[in-house]
């Protein structure tokens, strides 16, 4: 929450007190925006963070009763801690630390000198093993180029001989060989975009940078001869470059998702080009024709065809599909494997092959004649043969989505690559048809039925196949494959080389990668007031102080904050962090009072203490864990924390002055939460049906995944069947992609009524919750999907919305990897009201404003769920 500037909501942190002994309660600030960080000095005086002032965190107290400004800086403090005596508040400012005097009024740096061992700067070595991000084949299939933690590798195809060509500390990305199998083309970060280079191979030479682009460059692919190579760039740029002057141009301008990489691709017959772009947020198949500069949209079905791919013929363009279902907003659910005939082509007939067995001799040896020929003459025979095979594909745009034909399995289909030899085609790709996601392939073949079979040694997703003289290579777990001669199966090749790496450049490069894509990628184009430029710099200076992964965690985190954008944030861990030893403490489901922590309060229900033939009451009281006697003056924890769960405990209580024991399995802390979770959900249950007569359904869902999903549906098939209205409750929610299936159940209503002779009659559809009165509740912590939930709710006029404002804090999100593992999000799809509004800035407001306070959650007290049950009867007797 701190690291999200400028956050107004429902949501603000509020500066409240609370003395258990006394149970008084007092609220100081009601500030719509960010008092926290709280230090409070002997003498009761509080010191503590707001942004009220200029947008930026600065020290505040109060005096007589309000709000008092002590600093007025222009960047933010973080974390104040007062003195014992009062007399000063030390801070963080800047990363470095302050101290205000509360005397005179002033803050001044303090001037600390210290010693730090700044190892960032020291080489760490690092091997290729198993840790290979991109590769490429040389087109004479004897050497292989790869790319292992951002550094550049060159070696034999069977990766015996590796040598790392020189590069500075940029991160290259993809890497391929041009066709004098010499020259490398590969992709590297500028200012944190990818950008294309040339390297001789042989490492000789340094490496020749040939685009500056302040977007993205990827996804290449060569033409037949590699003459040329079509690229994605940025956002929405598809380009042309040629591979011998290594000019570049944009061919096509078209709504491709930066944060997208399909792979554009030449048609067999190098005429036309084949990309993926968006239409209402699915993905269709669109052709470009050279000659022309045509666009054609193949698809046009308003669900995604993905991953196009050429069959060698020319006839077919293989691509997945889930054909009935789009992608948005849930992802491909059952994509399969389909192929889409360019053309109205008949299937073979077996008369011909039938012919083909009488030939006659004379016809089999015309290939063998004129043996005395010149050798120029052979060469000229031998191009005008290849040129009788030369492949022209024709499209046929007129009915095409008709010719649309599926190949392989049922199961969940991706990635297709088409081989053809001879009649035989061969596609292979990702299925979990048989349990699990690995590869496969299908064989199709004039007049035989489709055979598909498991490729050995590569269960699980594979990133790219290459293809160089005849033979097939693919990535899989950070190694590269090679596919064996009926591709049945793919064999490793083993590559070792330890290499060096500079930590204080790779955090470098980490960090101006991340705001780069965050430019890209950012939702808002306006990036919701700031400049982003400008907060690069501003936090670049700090940069050469950086000194360990914690440093640059904070630093980048920091930076991402001041967008005010939820669904962000870095994460890094490296070996050097590793804790040696670590604790965890074991649950039990047993509750114990507060003043007598070793007196048993209640057992929580369906935990692994409210077992049969377990017999804990409340007033026991517990003595002995494992056989050791408790200390009732230390900390109960103690007695439950160990380096790893244990199996099962024995727990000695005494009750009324005799001792017993009880065996148990010990539970985790997250177990015991979701528990007491269900606790309070139960509890509203049984509130709801015993004020209102049983007569309203009550449903909770914790979050918007699919497993709370499928709890939802069964309450309502099963509880509101015999309710006459329905209170649904998403306060508290945090978020998932399960808005569409809960609104389209919400949404059905009753059409019509059939009935058995002498029956009673029943509505359909069987379930329509929309034909009864239905009140959703929502409050500040109420995010992200549960966000989407709302605001469709409220646009399909399904029923009052009672509580507070939500929190603002939806984004649809994805991320990226960085070099070394690291991730950070991209906030990349804004989320807006039917009338433009944004949720991210907007929120959900109630219908019926109704807050609950600290004080009534210290009584118990549910004011919102109150309102809802007064409003649903009210409803219900109209």
């Amino acid at each position: 929450m701190s690291n999200r500037k400028g956050y107004k909501g429902d949501f603000n942190p509020d500066i409240q007190s609370y003395i258990p002994a006394t149970k008084a309660y007092k609220r100081y600030t009601d500030y719509r925006g960010k008092d926290f960080w709280t230090t409070i000095d002997r003498k009761g005086n509080v010191y503590f963070v707001s942004d009220e002032a200029n947008g930026e965190y600065n020290l505040y107290t109060f005096d007589k009763g309000a709000k008092k400004p002590l600093t007025k800086f222009t960047t933010s403090i973080k974390r104040p801690s007062v003195a014992a005596n009062g007399g000063k508040v030390v801070f963080e400012k800047d990363y470095q630390v302050y101290v205000y005097d509360v005397a005179s009024g002033q803050s001044a740096k303090v001037p600390l000198k210290m010693t730090r061992n700044f190892t960032l700067s020291k080489q760490q070595v690092f091997d290729v093993n198993g840790k290979v991000a991109a590769f490429d084949v040389s087109p004479d299939g004897k050497k292989l180029a790869f790319i292992s933690r951002g550094e550049l590798f060159v070696s034999d195809i069977e990766g015996k001989f590796i040598q790392q060509l020189p590069k500075t500390t940029e991160r290259a990305g993809e890497v391929f060989w041009l066709k004098d199998n010499r020259t490398l083309l590969f992709s590297q970060t500028l200012n944190g975009y990818m950008n294309w280079y040339t390297i001789s191979a042989d490492g000789k030479s340094k490496a020749k940078q040939l685009t500056t682009d302040k977007k993205n460059n990827r996804a290449l692919s060569f033409n037949k001869d590699r003459s040329q190579a079509v690229y994605l760039s940025g956002r929405d740029e598809v380009r042309l470059m040629d591979t011998k002057t290594f000019e570049s141009k944009n061919i096509v301008t078209d709504e491709i998702w930066a944060l997208y990489s399909n792979t554009p691709r030449f048609s067999p017959d190098d005429k036309y080009i084949s990309f993926n772009a968006i239409r209402n947020f699915e993905s269709d198949i669109m052709l470009y024709n050279i000659a022309t500069k045509e666009v054609t949209n193949l698809t046009k079905t308003g669900v995604t065809e993905s991953d196009p791919f050429w069959s060698p013929d020319g006839k077919y363009i293989y691509f997945s599909s889930d054909r009935t279902r789009p992608d948005y907003p849930t992802g491909a659910q059952n994509p399969r494997i389909y192929r889409l005939a360019l053309d109205k082509f008949d299937d073979p007939y077996r008369i011909d092959k039938f012919d083909e067995l009488f030939k006659k001799e004379e016809e089999k040896k015309e290939e063998k004649k004129d043996e005395k020929k010149k050798d120029d003459k052979k060469e000229e025979k031998k191009e005008e043969k290849k040129d009788d095979k030369k492949v022209v594909v024709t499209i046929n745009t007129k009915d095409i989505m008709q010719r649309v034909e599926r190949v392989g399995p049922n199961g969940w289909q991706a990635n297709p690559y088409v081989i053809q030899k001879d009649n035989k085609t061969t596609i292979l790709y990702i299925s979990n048809h048989e349990g699990k996601h690995q590869v496969y392939k299908t064989v199709l073949e004039p007049f035989e039925q489709p055979k598909t079979e498991k490729v050995s040694n590569l269960e699980g997703f594979i990133d790219n196949i290459v293809a160089a003289d005849g033979k097939y290579f693919t990535i899989y777990n950070g190694t590269i494959y090679k596919f064996n001669g009926e591709l049945k199966g793919a064999d490793k090749i083993d590559l070792n080389k330890s290499f060096y790496r500079n930590m204080e450049g790779e955090f470098n490069q980490m960090y101006y990668e991340t705001w780069a894509n965050l430019e890209e990628n950012f939702y808002d184009k306006d990036f919701h007031g700031k400049n982003w430029a400008a907060l690069r710099d501003q936090y670049a200076k700090y940069l050469p102080y950086v000194n360990t992964r914690n440093d640059l965690r904070v630093l980048l985190n920091d930076l991402l904050g001041e967008l005010n954008s939820s669904h962000m944030g870095f994460s890094s861990n490296g070996p050097e962090e590793r804790i040696a030893q670590s604790y965890t403490t074991m649950e039990t489901g047993i509750m114990f009072e507060n003043g007598n922590p070793y007196k048993v309060k209640y057992i929580v229900n369906n935990s692994n203490a409210d077992k049969k033939g377990i017999d804990i009451h409340a007033g026991d009281v517990l003595t002995k864990v494992n056989g050791e006697e408790v200390d009732t003056k230390m900390a109960r924890d103690i007695y439950f924390t160990r380096p790893a769960m244990e199996r099962e405990l024995v727990l000695t209580f005494n009750r009324g002055g005799k001792a017993f024991d009880v065996k148990l399995h010990p539970q985790s802390t997250s177990d015991l939460s979701s528990q007491l979770y269900n606790e309070w959900i139960d509890f509203n249950q049984s509130y709801v049906d015993k004020k209102t007569n049983n007569k309203v359904a009550y449903t909770y869902m914790k979050n918007m995944g699919t497993d709370e999903l499928e709890k939802f549906l069964t309450d309502l098939v099963g509880e509101l069947q015999d309710k006459d209205a329905l209170i649904f409750d998403l306060r508290y929610n945090t978020g998932g992609n399960v808005h569409d299936a809960v609104l389209n159940f919400l949404s059905q209503r009753p059409y019509l009524q059939w009935q058995y002779r002498d029956g009673k009659r029943s509505p359909q559809p069987g379930f329509a919750p929309a034909g009864k009165p239905i009140v959703l509740l929502i409050n500040e912590q109420s995010l992200s999907d549960a966000e989407m939930t709302s605001a469709g709710f409220k646009a399909l006029k399904l029923g009052t919305i009672i509580g507070t404002e939500t929190y603002r804090w939806i984004i649809f999100t994805t991320g990226r990897g960085l070099v070394d593992g690291s991730f950070y999000r991209l906030p990349s799809w804004g989320c807006y009201t039917l009338d433009g509004k944004d949720l991210e800035k907007e929120g959900v407001a109630p219908d019926i404003y109704v807050k609950t306070t600290f004080a009534d959650k210290l009584e118990n007290k549910d004011p919102q769920l109150d309102r809802a049950i007064e409003e649903i009867m009210k409803q219900m007797k109209k």
